[in-house]
């Protein structure tokens, strides 16, 4: 089925020919009852008019990020206080969500609502602002130059003020105060909690620069990997430096409780030199020309399920970038097909049955054969127009 007879809401995988359904509804398309009679829509867009158009995208980001980096944290330390909380018996307000000593099921608990949060939250805002929600991350994606140096700016700060307001929303939300601060535990020294630090934001920082930054077959499941890697690098140090991977993350806390460690300096020099860690690695596996081994993965012909083109474009994606988020990085695109040959013969030297057409009179129109004509091959549809 050619994609003009397909029904709205209806995606076409180029590779496999199904058809599968779109998972947003298409109630507030031009033309609808929902769209005339909505007020907020009529205001947000005479806003969004106010902003020049070169501005448009920056504020789109701001807002995604923020929003996003808001709920994200806002869940992932509601899941810490709960996992505290559930150790104890009901207090009222004397409850202390700080245990002793975290056990396993709360170090797998707190991880558990960290990693779903950032899988949600960052498959919701992916292509709004990116879903980056960490300004080392942002760090990151503007030294491989997948976001401008003012769009990192920009993202930085907005993760910087949804991350405080945030832990002061929990603070306010749970009894006991705000116990989801990053703390060095089993005796681990600074210096360890460094490199702990490094390493986990490196891995992190890379699987997210191979899976958003690089488009192939499975760049819209990014979200999902970002939020398992982000998952076990919680398993991992959540015990040992309180898994980090963002200053800012260990920031807010900080800010809330009125109370800085003398270790504080660790969440900010370990995430950094693990983004840049993670960036030379990138830069390295780049300088292979690893596409050229893996032609699977990296061809032309796009497997990424995309709605149908609509009659007026989104003005929204329009400005607020590409598919992805990222507005420096670019869609694979298909290779020319070399059109058909011309439908009438030649006229040549070598003898041949039938002669050749005489040459067409000035104003007249060639002479067409109409066998040679139905003999030309027609293109498949997925390169029709």
């Amino acid at each position: 089925m050619g994609s003009r007879l397909m029904p709205p809401g209806v995606i076409a995988d180029n590779r496999l020919g199904s058809l599968v359904r779109a998972p947003t509804m298409m109630i507030n398309r031009e033309g609808t009852n929902l769209s005339r009679v909505d007020p907020l829509r009529a205001m947000f867009r005479s806003l969004f008019k106010l902003i020049h158009p070169s501005a448009r995208g920056h504020v789109v980001g701001f807002l995604g990020e923020f929003l996003g980096t808001l709920i994200f944290v806002t869940l992932a330390f509601a899941g810490v206080e709960t996992a505290g909380a559930s150790s104890n018996k009901d207090q009222g307000d004397g409850v202390s969500t700080a245990p002793p000593a975290a056990s396993p099921s709360q170090l797998l608990y707190a991880a558990l609502s960290a990693g779903f949060a950032l899988v949600v939250t960052a498959w919701t805002f992916f292509r709004i602002s990116g879903g980056l929600f960490n300004p080392v991350i942002s760090l990151g994606m503007a030294l491989i130059g997948a976001i401008t140096w003012a769009r990192c700016a920009i993202l930085c700060v907005a993760q910087t003020a949804a991350t405080i307001i945030a832990s002061y929303v929990v603070y306010a939300l749970f009894n006991g105060g705000l116990n989801a601060g990053t703390t060095l535990g089993g005796g681990t020294s600074p210096a360890q909690g460094v490199v702990i630090e490094m390493l986990l934001t490196a891995q992190l920082a890379f699987v997210i620069f191979m899976l958003a930054a690089e488009h192939h077959a499975a760049t819209y499941l990014a979200p999902v990997a970002i939020g398992l890697s982000f998952f076990t690098a919680e398993l991992v140090g959540l015990f040992w430096t309180g898994a980090s991977l963002n200053p800012v993350r260990s920031l807010g806390p900080c800010i809330v409780n009125n109370s800085f460690p003398s270790y504080h300096w660790i969440y900010w020099v370990g995430p950094i030199t693990g983004v840049i860690l993670a960036v030379i690695i990138y830069k390295l596996v780049k300088s292979l020309e690893y596409e050229s081994v893996n032609f699977e993965d990296h061809e032309d012909v796009d497997m990424i399920p995309r709605p149908v083109t609509s009659r007026k474009p989104s003005s929204t994606l329009a400005v607020a970038g590409n598919q992805s988020g990222y507005e420096a990085v670019r869609m694979p695109q298909r290779k020319a097909r070399p059109a058909p040959g011309p439908a009438y013969p030649r006229a040549t030297n070598e003898p041949s049955a039938k002669p050749a057409a005489p040459a067409p009179s000035q104003g007249a129109a060639p002479i067409k054969d109409e066998k040679k004509t139905d003999e030309v091959e027609e293109l498949p549809e997925c390169f029709a127009d």
